[in-house]
C-alpha cells in the first residue's frame, strides 16, 4: 500500500497554517539564535534554513553577516518571517519548498539549518538525504529536534495517541531527537556528528492556562481539539496534557514553568 505523502503534506501546511506559530516561535527564540551560532554563521557565508518557520534561524543568521536563504512550506510563516525581517531590516530570500524536495542544485550552501522544522518531513532518510545533497563538502548541517523523552517529546506523542496511527513505515517526528536515530540518517554522508542535549524554558500563568494557550495557537493541538471533540473525547486528552504540565512544573508560586529538552545535532561533512 503507497504512502499518500501528498496529503500528509498537505494536512501539514494548514497544521502549521492555523492558530499563531509565530507566537510561540518567539518563544523558542533563543534556540535559533544557538543554531546560528553552532552552524558558524557570518560573513561570506551562504547559508539554507529548511522548515524556516517564521525565520528563527534565518534572520539571526542574516544578522551576523550570512546571505540566507530561508525555506519552508507554509506561505503562512514565510508571510511572517518577511514581517520580522522587515521590522529587523535584514534581506534574507523566503521560498516555498519542501525539505524532502530541496529545488537547489547539490553542493550549494556553506551551511544548511533547521531548527524544530525538518523533523516534521514524513520520510527522515529522504530529507537527511536532502540536506546532505545540498550541502557543500566541509561544510555544516545543524538542527534541533525535541527529544522523545523530553517533555515536548512527550506532549507529541500523548497527542498522537488519540490520533489515527500512521503509516508504521513514517517515524515519529521526536526521532530527530534521537542520537541513534540521527546517525542511522547520516550514515552514508561520512558527516562526523556531535550531540548537546539543552533545555528550553516555557512559562505561563497555570498548567491549565498553558494547555489553553496551546488549544489556541499550537497547530497540532488545535487539529487534535477538532478531531476529538465531536467524538467526545477531547476533555480526555486535555486532562492527560494537562496531569504532564502539572507534574512537571517546576514553579511552586501557582504559575507555570517547564524545561523542555531538546537534541541539538552538527553534521560536519567530509571536506
Amino acid at each position: 500500500m503507497s504512502i499518500d505523502v501528498s496529503g500528509i503534506k498537505e494536512g501539514q501546511r494548514k497544521m502549521w497554517s492555523i492558530g499563531d506559530y509565530p507566537d510561540i516561535a518567539l518563544r523558542i527564540a533563543e534556540v535559533g539564535e544557538r543554531v546560528v551560532e553552532r552552524a558558524g554563521a557570518g560573513p561570506g557565508e551562504t547559508l539554507l534554513d529548511v522548515a524556516t518557520g517564521s525565520g528563527n534561524v534565518a534572520i539571526p543568521a542574516a544578522q551576523r553577516g550570512a546571505s540566507v536563504t530561508g525555506l519552508d512550506l507554509t506561505p503562512e510563516l514565510l508571510e511572517a518571517a518577511r514581517r520580522r525581517a522587515a521590522d529587523v531590516g535584514v534581506d534574507v530570500r523566503w521560498i516555498e519548498g519542501d525539505a524532502e524536495e530541496l529545488p537547489f542544485e547539490d553542493n550549494s550552501f556553506d551551511r544548511v539549518t533547521s531548527s524544530f522544522g525538518v523533523m516534521f518531513a514524513p520520510r527522515h532518510e529522504q530529507a537527511a538525504g536532502e540536506l546532505s545533497r545540498v550541502a557543500r563538502p566541509g561544510g555544516t548541517i545543524t538542527f534541533t529536534a525535541w527529544t522523545p523523552e523530553g517533555l515536548n517529546g512527550r506532549m507529541f506523542m500523548t497527542v498522537g495517541s488519540y490520533m489515527p496511527a500512521p503509516p508504521p513505515e513514517l517515524k515519529p517526528p521526536v526521532m530527530w531527537g534521537n542520537e541513534d536515530h540521527v546517525r542511522s540518517l547520516f550514515a552514508d554522508t561520512g558527516a562526523e556528528l556531535t550531540f548537546e542535549r539543552r533545555m528550553v524554558a516555557f512559562t505561563h500563568d497555570s498548567p491549565e492556562s498553558w494547555v489553553e494557550y496551546n488549544e489556541r495557537v499550537l497547530g497540532p493541538t488545535i487539529m487534535a481539539k477538532a478531531a476529538l471533540e465531536p467524538q467526545g473525547r477531547w476533555n480526555d486528552l486535555k486532562d492527560e496534557l494537562t496531569a504532564l504540565y502539572r507534574d512537571n512544573n517546576e514553579a511552586d508560586d501557582g504559575t507555570f514553568r517547564m524545561q523542555a529538552e531538546y537534541l541539538l545535532t552538527v553534521a560536519q561533512m567530509p571536506a
